[in-house]
């Protein structure tokens, strides 16, 4: 009977070390009180509102999230149950191509160094080749592009599908990449903050940003918004430019924030 209970306790333990990360983990699995009915609309309420949320190793949410953790949580909310972990999602749901890819197909990723054909990560396809995931490099929910991402496309494995067929395929753009018209220069004081849940995020970082790179954003203009969580035992501080009130007028602005501040610079929906 004691070599069955150790051996469980090893199964279960050596599952939750195939989501993504290295922290220390709560064991507890919690399950996430379905709020939607299944469907393309309500998961794209919940990516939407979910984007810039921290990524924290074996959390499957409401606030943080893994890899795995962060699709099982918008399909349990959906009520259609999935397996926790990536390598066990990969299992289940209808294998497709990725040419019949679309929105809410999950996709799976080898992202080991070697290679070895084992599912560490997962995402969720948007189309037009963006997808969204729980990412351990810039430590939260972010968008990411087969398309342009090389290191994506090299390692992508699988793809399947959970939701019956969903309603007309839409193209998908985490923000506008026509040009636009030149923007006024923003007169506003740092002091002088709008309401709004829209921010271009700069960066994260250990601790907090150089007192530099500060002085340039408010040097421009901006106001900025610092917010601080706990990763590993380390302090990790996000650096947003805002509030925008709507998602328009951040990408308006992103153009301008990449040239003067950091091109890395991308759309962050904070509430």
């Amino acid at each position: 009977m004691k070599k069955k209970i150790h051996y469980t306790l090893f199964l279960t333990l050596a599952l939750l070390f195939t989501a993504c990360g290295s922290k220390q983990p709560n064991y507890e699995i919690i399950k996430p009180k379905v709020k939607y009915t299944p469907s393309k609309k309500n998961l794209e309420k919940m990516v939407k509102k979910l984007q810039g949320s921290p990524y924290v190793w074996a959390e499957e949410g409401p606030e943080s999230f893994d890899c795995s953790g962060f699709t099982y949580y918008m399909y349990g909310s959906m009520g259609i149950e999935i397996p926790r972990v990536a390598r066990e999602q990969a299992k289940v749901g209808k294998r497709i191509s990725v040419h019949d890819l679309k929105y809410g197909d999950l996709i799976f990723f080898d992202t080991n160094k070697r290679h070895r054909g084992r599912i560490t990560h997962v995402g969720m396809y948007l189309g037009n080749g963006w997808f969204t995931h729980a990412s351990t490099v810039k430590r939260e929910v972010i968008y990411s592009n087969l398309n342009t991402s090389r290191y994506y496309k090299k390692r992508l494995r699988i793809c399947r599908r959970y939701l019956p067929e969903i309603e007309k395929e839409t193209t998908f753009k985490p923000w506008k990449r026509s040009i636009q018209k030149k923007n006024k220069t923003n007169t506003k004081k740092p002091h002088e903050q709008t309401k709004g849940t829209f921010y271009a995020q700069v960066g994260s970082f250990k601790g907090l940003p150089h007192k530099s790179l500060l002085h340039t954003i408010t040097k421009y203009g901006y106001h900025y918004r610092l917010i601080k969580f706990s990763a590993k035992g380390v302090t990790i501080s996000k650096l947003l430019i805002g509030p925008y009130k709507t998602r328009t007028q951040a990408h308006n602005m992103l153009p301008r924030i990449k040239k003067e501040i950091k091109h890395s610079a991308f759309i962050a929906q904070i509430r």
